[in-house]
């Protein structure tokens, strides 16, 4: 009888080994993943040439790309480093394709395409995704798109992919959405541009505003008003011309690195061109309410977009208590600040955060399963979480149930922990930040 020998599936990736457990260096996150997005969509109905430098060449933004490109759209192939080439087909140039449009697991992608496409008058599209894709909500798009005269049918009464959309002559509205979202909102303006009449979107608090700032770089006729910048209104008629797009870092890639130098004895990390955009910077307001020692170097803007860098280093850290307005200007963020909440004095309380369930996982959920196994003490809420302070984590198997920022929160989690972690479906990281894995080691180093 031969010797049994347990191995691990590919997938499992081993962390926290000895040795390996410090961080120094520095890092430059991928391009940040909204304004990529958005780069592309914009630049497909321009007129003209659209040249973007620091797309993110992750699956998200490679799934709207797929999807313009079936719609007629030239765009150039997609690699780290390299220059993203659109060719402008206008606002009315898209055509109708022969196949459904796949979105991938990308959430963007759907809510945006959702809005483009809503008044294409006389053509016929459906828009699908993968399994995880087809459970997340759309009909908060569906629901306003409609009161603009758009016909979207779909599962679960139009609120589940895949989603069928007739494009139909819109006009304009005023739209309260009931939640803060930048993706309702920007869906709801890219509807606007081919509508009859202006389009005004009124939020309960303020989303972040890239597609604001880029719609007005492209030349639409955008106006900001309201308590914080909280009402929006387009009003069509102007042509887009494409343009020259630097995309910034993602702060929501760098959250990682700055949660983990934080929390690691003897690190020191500079993270460099990070998007400073202010509605995304609240993950930074919050670590810094906690006593992280970050500093804030050579700030300056960038076609439109405050970017900076960004050094951090280990230090103690106290609890925090986050909740309304701020939500919004860190959701991506949450699951690594829960991991920064394990190690910081105190009991840290996050509340008015239920948008956390309907991500790529329930991340609420999700986090404490998986921090849960590692020794972290967290109470879920229906709407947040509270995580008791200054336990000392173990390593463990786990697993990111297939959720990129959850990949890498646990990663972050198992710099501090004691014993070996094993990550199973680490893969899943490629989905915004495709070199995590590299850059941890050479880090590492």
């Amino acid at each position: 009888m031969g010797l049994a020998v347990a191995v691990s599936p590919p997938s499992a990736r081993p962390l926290g080994q000895e040795g390996l457990r410090s961080l120094s260096g520095s890092v430059q996150v991928p391009g940040d993943k909204s304004i990529s997005h958005r780069a592309l969509l914009f630049g497909a109905i321009a007129s003209g040439e659209t040249r973007i430098d620091g797309l993110l060449p992750a699956e998200d933004p490679l799934s709207t790309a797929a999807c313009l490109r079936a719609m007629g759209v030239t765009i150039s192939p997609i690699a780290a480093g390299q220059t993203v080439i659109v060719q402008g087909v206008g606002l009315e140039g898209l055509r109708e394709p022969n196949d459904v449009l796949d979105c991938g697991n990308s959430g963007t992608t759907m809510r945006l395409i959702m809005g483009l496409l809503a008044g294409r008058s006389g053509c016929h599209f459906v828009v699908n995704g993968d399994a995880s894709l087809r459970q997340r909500p759309m009909g908060r798009v569906a629901e306003p798109l409609a009161a603009m005269g758009a016909q979207i049918r779909g599962r679960a009464g139009g609120k589940l992919a895949p989603l069928s959309i007739q494009g139909t002559a819109l006009h304009g509205a005023v739209i309260g959405t009931p939640i803060a979202s930048a993706q309702v909102k920007s869906a709801i303006l890219l509807a606007g541009l081919t509508a009859a009449g202006p389009t005004t979107v009124i939020e309960p608090a303020r989303s972040r505003d890239h597609s604001e700032r880029m719609l007005r770089g492209f030349g639409a006729d955008i106006e900001i008003s309201g308590d914080a910048g909280r009402h929006v209104r387009l009003t069509p008629g102007h042509e887009l011309v494409g343009q020259a797009v630097e995309v910034p870092g993602d702060i929501s890639s760098a959250a990682f690195w700055l949660v983990a130098g934080a929390i690691t004895p003897g690190a020191d990390l500079t993270v460099r061109n990070v998007g400073l955009n202010p509605t995304r910077t609240g993950v930074l307001e919050v670590l810094e309410a906690m006593g992280a020692r970050i500093d804030r170097l050579e700030q300056r803007l960038v076609a439109g977009e405050p970017v900076g860098d960004l050094r951090v280093r280990y230090g103690p850290l106290q609890a925090f208590d986050i909740g309304g307005e701020l939500i919004p200007r860190l959701v991506d963020e949450i699951p690594v600040l829960v991991v920064a909440a394990c190690r910081a004095e105190g009991t840290s309380r996050i509340r008015e955060a239920a948008e956390l369930r309907v991500k790529e996982t329930d991340r609420l959920a999700v986090m404490c399963r998986q921090l849960g196994a590692m020794g972290a003490q967290l109470v879920e809420h229906h709407d947040g979480l509270d995580i008791t302070g200054g336990v000392d984590l173990h390593g463990a198997e786990v697993d990111s149930e297939t959720d990129h920022r959850v990949a890498m929160s646990l990663a972050v989690a198992a710099q501090v922990a004691s014993g070996p972690t094993r990550l199973h479906r680490s893969e899943a990281a490629a989905v915004s930040y495709p070199g995590f894995w590299d850059d941890l080691a050479r880090l590492q180093a």
